[in-house]
């Protein structure tokens, strides 16, 4: 159930606020608005560090992490850019400088290895298959004695895939190689166990789950190589220098504390009714990502013979808010490199759209946008040169 005047489905992008989220940390603002402080401070800026490390535990407890290797960032762009370069920092480039990163990968990932290279790393772009899952095999086959680190995002922004990070973290602690996932839309969505996946370092944001946008958290093992590379304090173990964003950390403890098993999977319910019924009344569509396997607020459908970006302008002037490929894409006129590299063509990936789905949507918005879109992308292909 959505606003009245919008229904929104870019949650995937960002979520709608918990007002539940809001409550809990107004003190903050107001009260308890002191930096945190040492036991030799003052009681205000104690009492923000003490509840701060309450908002820190919770959040590791989730990943089953020491709440000692959990810091605090902006969001997940910066976490995933603490996680390449200061892990690269803190080896020795003479004696190892091979990366390997899956070619689907988010941006803050995707784009870090690509400045690595220009340094002079030696970064493999893995390849994925037609539904975006890693090869396997191929990883093991591109590790070698120089690979520092391989970072593989648990499940993919766009088209939703999840890897079997088990499987990826059991290869990478038998090669003694470093393994960062980016978790910005599985954290509490999909169970996460850091210690039984053999995860080093791993990115997770509020903002995806109905938290405050503006922080995010890294995973840190306690045995992982790190340098800080934002000078300043010593901040968040002198790891992460600059004064903590005390209400943003209390939030996100409470929008992850508030997401259930039961959501996800009503999240799940409306995933596939909404791909059932477009794959089976609108012709020329194709799912992007595997049916099974996939985030439970994800679905993406390429509609053949028209532009996503026609469809996404069509359904906004109707009221719904959807995105062709990820948020990040608004700037850009290049094709997702998502659905490039799942073996897609130009016209698949210009024809993508991306449905996700967040607490505040239920069954009605779903029949609501199948009804709308069925007409436009009708409309679209009437006057579309690709459907001739």
């Amino acid at each position: 159930m959505s606003d009245e005047n919008n229904i929104y489905l870019d949650n995937s992008s960002t979520t709608r606020l918990d007002e539940r989220v809001l409550e809990e940390m107004k003190p903050y603002f107001f009260n308890t608005y002191a930096v945190a402080s040492s036991e030799f401070g003052y009681s205000l800026g104690i009492k923000a560090k003490k509840d701060l490390n309450k908002a820190r535990k919770r959040l590791a407890k989730r990943i089953s992490a020491d709440q000692n290797e959990f810091i605090f960032t902006s969001g997940a762009t910066e976490s995933s850019n603490l996680a390449l370069k200061g892990v690269v920092n803190q080896i020795d480039s003479d004696q190892k400088n091979h990366i390997i990163v899956s070619e689907i990968e988010d941006f803050p990932v995707l784009n870090s290895a690509k400045t690595l290279e220009k340094q002079g790393y030696d970064v493999t772009f893995l390849e994925v298959d037609k539904e975006g899952f890693v090869n396997l095999d191929r990883l093991e086959e591109e590790i070698k004695a120089e690979t520092i680190l391989v970072s593989i995002q648990h499940a993919n922004q766009e088209i939703g895939t999840i890897q079997n990070i088990e499987k990826i973290g059991q290869i990478c602690k038998s090669e003694d190689v470093i393994f960062h996932t980016d978790a910005t839309h599985t954290f509490t969505r999909i169970p996460i166990d850091v210690n039984k996946y053999n995860i080093d370092l791993m990115t997770v944001s509020a903002h995806t789950i109905n938290g405050p946008r503006g922080i995010g958290g890294l995973y840190i093992s306690q045995d992982t190589p790190y340098k800080k590379w934002i000078d300043g304090g010593y901040q968040e173990f002198n790891k992460r220098a600059g004064v903590v964003n005390i209400p943003g950390a209390i939030g996100f403890a409470k929008a992850a504390e508030l997401v259930t098993e039961e959501e996800n999977e009503r999240l799940k319910d409306l995933r596939d009714y909404l791909i059932d019924r477009v794959l089976s009344e609108i012709e020329d569509t194709t799912l992007n990502g595997p049916k099974e396997d996939r985030l439970p607020q994800n679905a993406n459908v390429t509609f053949h013979f028209v532009e996503g970006e026609s469809i996404t302008l069509h359904l906004d002037m109707r009221g719904f808010s959807v995105s062709t490929g990820s948020a990040c894409f608004s700037n850009s006129l290049e094709a997702s490199h998502v659905i490039m590299g799942i073996g897609g063509d130009h016209e698949r990936a210009h024809g993508s759209v991306r449905f996700s789905f967040s607490r505040y949507n239920d069954k009605e918005d779903v029949d609501k946008v199948i009804s709308e879109i069925g007409e436009v992308v009708e409309q679209l292909r009437e006057i579309s040169p690709l459907s001739e």
